[in-house]
Order: C-alpha cells, then structure tokens, then sequence
C-alpha cells in the first residue's frame, strides 16, 4: 500500500518520489551548466589568479548554505510553501514564495539565453533566435510536464553524460605555465572576496532543495549525498579554474568570453577536426536538465500557493520565456541578464541564513508559551 508523505496542504505519492542518492546528481547537475563554460573570466577580474581560493570559500559556504536549509525544511516537514506559510502567515508567506518562484524562472530565462548565444557565436552565426528557442523550451516543458522523476533522471544522464566532456579540458595542461599561479594570495582579502561573491552564479542551485524537498524519500538520509553533490561540484570549479590560469595569461583570460569553449579547441582526435562543435552539441545534454528543474521548481510555487494546475503555470511561464529570450538581442544585454541573475540570487542565498534564524527564534518562542 503507499504511503502518502505529507507536504503542507498537499500529499506527496511515493511511486512519484526519487531515492536519496539522486539528490547528488539533482545538486551537482544544477550547479554545473552554462556558466562553467565562462566563470574563469569574472573571478580573474576581481581576483587575478588566487580566485581559485575563492572557489573553496565558496564551497564551504554552500556547504553551510546547505545545511541551514535541510535544518529549515526538517523543522516544517515540507517545503519552502509551508515554511513560508508557517512563519509570516498564508497571504505574507505566500508573497515571499511568489518571489522565488519569479527567481526560478529568471535562473532559467538566464541558462536559455546564454546558452543560445553560445550556439550562435560558435555554430550559427545567422541562427533565428526566435524559432530555435521555442523548440528548445518546447522540449524543456515536454520533460518538466512529465513530472519531478522525468527531471530527475535527466539530471541523472547529465552527470554521466557532461564529466567526459569536462575530462577532455585537462587536454591542454601539456601547455601550462605553472608559475602563473605564483606569488599565492597575491591580492586583498576583499578582492577575493569579491570573487567568491561572483562566484554565486556558478554555484546557484542549491536553494532549489526548498522545493522539491518533499519529492525526496527518507529526506533525511539524502544530506550526505547532498553534501556530496557540493563537494563535487566545487573540485570541478576548482579544476577547470586552475587548468584556465595556468593556461591563459591575466590579461589574456580578461579578453576570453568563453575560456572552457576555447580550450576545447586545443582538443585534437584524428576523426574530429572542430571538437568545439561537438562539446557545445554534447553540452545541449547538460544545459537541458538545468531548463527542466528550475523551470519545474518555477511552475512548483504558484501550484501550491495557489493550487493551480502545474500544467497550465508551466505553459505560461513557458510564453514568459519565448518572448524574454527573443528580446534579449545583443551580448550587452546578455551579460547584463547575467550579472543581475548573480546578484538576485547572491541574495535570495543570503535570505536562507535570516530565514533560517527567524525560524529557530520563533521555535523557541512557542516552546516557551507551550
């Protein structure tokens, strides 16, 4: 017989739930995406070359980030609706959790976006911006509409399907400059710490346990491979920044946009003669999972705050998208969409630890008028 696991107002069936040990893969195939393909560019900025140690930073505090929030979700046995709803009331509460849901969608709108102008640049110069986003986010709802076990598995193939192609960028280490790593922490403590906050758009992804937190059996059991997925996810970062500074020159990497994409061209097998082309094609496998689960997550919120139907959220939340992709038209408003994507959610990550005090203070609170 199943069980039903309850999630604020609405019971979670457990032939619809996923085992703990894909939360690894759900975490690390969030956080890996687009900008893998870009990130060395913006903490050389801010950082030079010791930007590497803000990556680790940045590791230790999603680890932090992380554990606050499954001491958040434990504490209201459901998810950020509930928690919402629980702390400041079902109209305030569910302002906030509207809020995240606009949030998801403009993670998505970004990985889209940004994605296309990879495509264009590299492959299609003269590419319809408009015709071949609708496709793309037409294969985005068939899967999100196929429910949270579809998106896991995508999530799952990402994974296995994107380390290989990450593998390959170890390529041109047989050209580096070991010594432009040196001297180590060359730079202020705030200029790396500027760099670790640039890095929150690489590392975004784990706020969306908030929401498909009910969806988990035995929640509980999944914080190891969580934690596991974070862990993973910053040795890649760290590895693909180290293979890029040692590679490219500090001015040199300033001028790069796509610095792993153009790594990809040092690639050299006797059957491909452009391996860019083919990473930017295996790529589409791993940028499409990322789509799917913010975009689910997105369409998740309304449906519990207002119990609408998914489906219906989901397409017009899919129109959202078509017409703010085709009007983002130029690299400054792309990178702009960027740069607002990462200060957005550097502070929708900062909200989790006020989030996560409040909680406990009101905890204590009701405890004492028990």
């Amino acid at each position: 017989m199943i069980r039903p696991k309850q999630s604020g107002t609405r019971s979670i069936p457990e032939n619809v739930m996923v085992s703990p040990t894909l939360v690894f893969f759900l975490i690390h195939s969030m956080q890996v995406g687009v900008g893998i393909l870009g990130f060395e560019r913006y903490l050389a900025k801010d950082a030079g070359f010791d930007a590497w140690i803000s990556i680790l930073i940045g590791g230790v505090i999603m680890h932090i980030l992380l554990w606050m929030i499954y001491q958040i979700l434990e504490d209201s046995d459901g998810d950020l609706v509930s928690v919402h709803n629980n702390i400041f009331g079902k109209y305030l509460g569910g302002f906030f959790s509207i809020i995240f849901s606009f949030y998801y969608l403009l993670l998505t709108l970004t990985v889209v976006r940004t994605f296309v102008e990879v495509i264009q640049v590299w492959i299609f110069p003269r590419l319809n911006v408009w015709v071949f986003t609708f496709f793309f986010l037409l294969l985005a709802y068939y899967f999100a509409a196929g429910g949270f076990r579809i998106v896991t598995g995508m999530c799952l193939f990402s994974v296995i399907l994107g380390l290989p192609i990450l593998i390959l960028k170890f390529y041109p280490i047989q050209y580096a400059h070991l010594e432009n790593l040196f001297p180590v922490i060359d730079h202020t403590i705030l200029e790396i710490l500027s760099a670790t906050k640039t890095t929150t758009l690489s590392f975004l992804g784990i706020e969306l346990l908030l929401i498909y937190y009910p969806f988990i059996k035995k929640p509980k059991s999944s914080k190891k491979w969580a934690h596991h997925g974070v862990f993973f996810t910053t040795l890649i970062y760290l590895a693909t920044a180290l293979v890029s500074f040692v590679y490219y020159s500090q001015k040199g990497i300033e001028d790069v946009i796509w610095p792993t994409i153009t790594l990809w061209k040092i690639v050299e097998f006797p059957f491909v003669e452009r391996f860019e082309y083919v990473g930017i094609a295996m790529w589409v496998y791993v940028i499409l999972p990322n789509i799917c689960l913010a975009l689910w997550a997105a369409s998740r919120v309304p449906r519990r705050v207002f119990n609408f139907r998914q489906r219906w959220i989901l397409i017009l939340y899919f129109l959202i998208l078509f017409i703010a992709s085709g009007l983002l038209k130029d690299r400054q408003m792309i990178d702009m969409l960027n740069q607002w994507a990462g200060k957005i959610g550097f502070y929708i990550l900062m909200y989790i630890p006020t989030l996560f005090i409040i909680q406990k203070a009101m905890k204590k609170v009701r405890k004492r008028h028990a």
